[in-house]
């Protein structure tokens, strides 16, 4: 199992040339074709100026705007992939998340950004909203992270479908790892058993070990960056809203808030 194709968001953040620099290595290290993508709609909603031919002036006007946008996040894209071959380049006037959602059928992984200020959304990708509809196991890269080495990985474990899923969706790269820590957290209802999800990565050639950090106070997320950290883990692996969006949303949970604030690389699927 390998990743053939790799999938990058593209926007106008000031993060997204590492972002796309990081998943041309990856493209490297698994020999695998890169796809960039970038989407933004007009405004629509224009003020009126005069009758009807005005309004439809302002609304080209709007659409021209926009591709000169597109063109600048390609340029990006071409800049930070170099001369690589397998490149390709998606964009189109459409909104953004629908438009990704309508390509990943053609990616193993999709590479997406955190969004860091609330006020630069323009082609960006809510990487939550992401992670509810592409189907695919989404990468989500910090700020001024452009390398991934994956050498030792943390697995955040819990036995549910989308833990599982995980695990499975990032074997490409637990199978490079030369370590992988599986962490299943006591939140004070006991950890999780983890004889069968070792067994498993065995069974797949992934030599793995596993810890049982408690909380300790600190909020479950924490706990996991945490034991990232103490095992030189880069890439975290979990699931992603085992509990749903919506109850994450209104009451905190763990991947709201690693989408929030993690500091390396976490891989997820749901």
């Amino acid at each position: 199992m390998t990743y053939a194709s790799i999938m990058v968001a593209v926007d106008q953040n000031p993060h997204a040339r590492d972002r796309v620099r990081l998943a041309a290595h990856l493209a490297d290290d698994f020999h695998a074709g890169l796809i960039g993508v970038c989407a933004e709609q007009p405004a629509f909603a224009v003020p009126p100026v005069g009758p009807t031919p005005a309004s439809a002036y302002a609304l080209e006007a709007s659409s021209e705007i926009i591709l000169d946008d597109l063109k600048r996040a390609h340029a990006v894209f071409a800049e930070a992939v170099g001369t690589r071959s397998r490149i390709e380049w998606r964009s189109n006037l459409d909104l953004p998340l629908p438009f990704l959602v309508a390509q990943a059928a053609a990616a193993d992984l999709v590479v997406v950004g955190r969004r860091t200020d609330p006020g630069s959304g323009l082609f960006s990708v809510d990487a939550g909203e992401a992670l509810m509809h592409l189907g695919r196991p989404v990468l989500v890269v910090p700020p001024d992270v452009d390398h991934l080495d994956a050498k030792r990985v943390a697995v955040g474990w819990k036995n549910t479908r989308e833990a599982r899923r995980a695990v499975r969706d990032a074997l490409p790269f637990l199978k490079r790892a030369s370590q992988a820590v599986v962490v299943a957290i006591d939140d004070g209802s006991g950890a999780a058993d983890t004889r069968d999800i070792l067994r498993f990565l065995e069974a797949h050639d992934v030599f793995a070990t596993s810890v049982r950090p408690g909380a300790l106070g600190a909020s479950t997320s924490e706990t996991l960056v945490d034991a990232a950290a103490e095992h030189g883990a880069d890439l975290i692996v979990t699931g992603a809203y085992g509990h749903g969006r919506l109850r994450e949303w209104a009451f905190g949970g763990v991947t709201r808030n690693l989408l929030a604030g993690s500091p390396v690389c976490c891989l997820m699927s749901h």
